[in-house]
């Protein structure tokens, strides 16, 4: 199992104790967290903060994509970005897409293959308006090639936190929901399985959350 960064444990101790007693997360299915093997989280994508609040609701590290500017830009504060997301345990990703985003993959197949937890949105952005889009299949290309399993998460009540023209959060309740394992590994071996263990994962979380379904990509 991969080693926790310590401001990743700082950061979890502090502000995210903070963010458990303001919102109270509501948590289910934690059993199906593997204690010391490598998966990825597949949850749905509402809001900026699911990956804080899935962070503090994980008793095991996270490994999440920054994007790559975040590692590269130069002064005071790029300096000071870089050793936030590096301290945080980041995979930095291109957002030029193509060969960027193969190169951020390879880079979470090492992660995982020591038994580490990697995050992929399914959705690949935000939903606009709530609703569950269809899955892209790099998550599931990503769990065939390291071997693990993919884990469906369900996160509702974020993109209520801080609605357009709120300036101020709101303590609204907020769940996670860890459904069971999905294996893939050695059953997908070709683009029309990646797209039907994809829309697996999405009917999972689907079930999960109650969202309405878009058979279309988000934007």
């Amino acid at each position: 199992m991969t080693r926790t960064p310590p401001l990743y444990a700082l950061t979890k101790g502090t502000l995210g104790a903070l963010a458990r007693t303001v919102w109270r997360p509501t948590v289910t299915g934690l059993e199906h967290l593997p204690r010391d093997s490598g998966a990825i989280l597949c949850p749905n994508h509402l809001a900026i903060a699911d990956q804080i609040f899935l962070g503090i609701s994980t008793p095991r590290h996270i490994t999440f994509w920054a994007k790559a500017e975040y590692f590269n830009t130069p002064g005071l504060r790029g300096g000071l970005n870089r050793r936030v997301v590096s301290g945080m345990g980041a995979i930095p990703v291109e957002r030029a897409g193509g060969r960027a985003v193969l190169d951020a993959f390879a880079s979470a197949v090492p992660v995982l293959r020591s038994g580490g937890l990697v995050t992929v949105f399914p959705e690949g952005t935000r939903s606009p308006d709530g609703r569950l889009y269809r899955g892209r299949t790099g998550a599931v290309r990503l769990a065939v090639q390291a071997g693990v399993p993919i884990i469906p998460v369900g996160i509702t009540g974020t993109d209520r936190i801080r609605p357009t023209g709120s300036r101020l959060p709101r303590p609204v309740p907020i769940t996670i929901t860890f459904g069971p394992a999905l294996p893939v590994a050695g059953l997908a071996t070709g683009p029309r399985d990646f797209r039907a263990h994809t829309d697996e994962v999405i009917r999972r979380i689907q079930a999960l959350t109650g969202q309405e379904y878009v058979p279309a990509y988000a934007r």
